[in-house]
């Protein structure tokens, strides 16, 4: 039984790397979306609210 012999401060470099990453893996799900994304879902989302609104009967505006 030998031990593997461990540099703490590459370990301690190592895990804070691992740390950084899972960090921005989890911002970039969260903030992911690029300005082109975002402006094709305001787009799409202002497209059906049109739609719908095209489509409303008069009886239901009052």
């Amino acid at each position: 039984m030998t031990a593997k012999i461990v540099n703490l401060s590459r370990a301690r470099k190592t895990r804070a790397r691992d740390d950084k990453r899972r960090q921005a893996d989890a911002n970039a799900a969260r903030f992911g979306q690029t300005k082109a994304e975002r402006d094709a879902a305001t787009r799409a989302a202002e497209a059906a609210a049109r739609h719908l609104d095209q489509h409303k009967r008069e009886d239901e505006n009052e």
